[in-house]
C-alpha cells in the first residue's frame, strides 16, 4: 500500500492533487494556512503546522504515509528542510515539485540579492515608490525604511496594522496579466519592484511589465535546501511516484 503526503501551498501542488484525485491514488493534501481561504483540494485535506520535524514524522507514521512531494512555495524553507530531516529519519522516499526560477533577459535590470534583508538595505535613500510583491510575512524588516511608499498585493487583508506607514494595499490572487500589473504599476507610479524569485507564471507579469516600463528589479535569491530530487514536470513526478510503487517502497 503505498500513501502520498503533499506539502502544498503552490500551483504544482494543485495540478499534481487534480492528478492523482483523477486516477484514484491515496493521498492526503497538506496547507501552512497562510491566507484564510485556501484553494480547495480534490483530496482529504489539512491546515496548519506539523510542530516541526517530530510532529511531521508523528503525523506520517500515524497517517501510514509512504513517501513525500514538497510542492511548498520555493521560499518555504523551513518546511522544506523538516520534511527533509523527516523523510530521511522515517526511511521514506522524498521528492520536491518544483517550478524552474526566473531568468533575467538583457532587456531587464534586476539587481540580484541573497535575502530579503539584504533587498531592504539596497533600496535609495531619497523617497521612492516600491511595489514590494513579497507577502505580508516579512514587511517589518522594511519598517527601518519608512520614508518610501510600499505598494503591497496580498490574498487576504491584513488583520494587525502594517509595520509601514506608507502603504497602498490591493488584494488579488493569482495568476496576473501583463497589461493588468502595467496599468497597476503605471497607477502607483512605482519606480522599483522588490520581488522573491519563485519562478513559475502566476506572478512573472510584473516582471514582463517591469521591463516593458525599464524599472529596476531587486529580485531575492531562493534560500538554501538540502538536496533532493527535483521535479518541475508534473508528468514526471507522476512517473516518479509510479516507480516508487513499483519498487515496492
Amino acid at each position: 500500500m503505498t500513501r502520498t503526503l503533499i506539502l502544498g501551498g503552490t500551483t504544482e501542488a494543485s495540478n499534481l492533487a487534480r492528478a492523482l484525485a483523477d486516477r484514484g491514488d491515496d493521498a492526503l493534501f497538506s496547507y501552512a494556512g497562510r491566507t484564510a481561504a485556501p484553494v480547495a483540494q480534490p483530496l482529504p485535506t489539512r491546515v496548519g503546522g506539523f510542530g516541526g520535524v517530530a510532529g511531521l514524522l508523528a503525523f506520517i507514521a500515524q497517517n501510514h504515509i509512504t513517501r513525500v512531494i514538497d510542492a511548498t512555495h520555493p521560499f518555504a524553507a523551513q518546511m522544506s528542510r523538516n520534511a527533509h530531516a523527516a523523510s530521511t529519519q522515517a526511511g521514506i522516499p522524498l521528492a520536491a515539485f518544483e517550478r524552474a526560477p526566473w531568468a533575467e533577459t538583457a532587456a531587464d535590470n534586476w539587481t540580484h540579492l541573497p535575502s530579503i534583508e539584504a533587498a531592504a538595505a539596497s533600496l535609495p535613500q531619497v523617497p521612492t515608490r516600491v511595489f514590494l510583491a513579497i507577502g505580508k510575512q516579512a514587511l517589518s524588516v522594511f519598517a527601518n525604511h519608512p520614508q518610501h511608499h510600499y505598494l503591497l498585493r496580498l490574498v487576504d487583508q491584513p488583520a494587525a496594522p502594517l509595520p509601514l506607514p506608507h502603504t497602498t494595499v490591493t488584494l488579488a490572487r493569482g495568476p496576473f496579466d501583463v497589461a493588468g500589473d502595467i496599468a497597476l504599476l503605471r497607477d502607483h507610479e512605482t519606480k522599483l519592484i522588490i520581488a522573491k524569485n519563485a519562478g513559475g507564471t502566476g506572478a512573472e507579469a510584473k516582471l514582463i511589465a517591469a521591463r516593458e516600463l525599464g524599472l529596476r528589479v531587486l529580485m531575492i535569491q531562493r534560500p538554501a535546501v538540502p538536496p533532493r530530487t527535483t521535479f518541475a514536470r508534473l508528468d514526471d513526478i507522476l512517473a516518479w511516484l509510479d516507480h516508487t510503487t513499483d519498487r515496492g517502497v
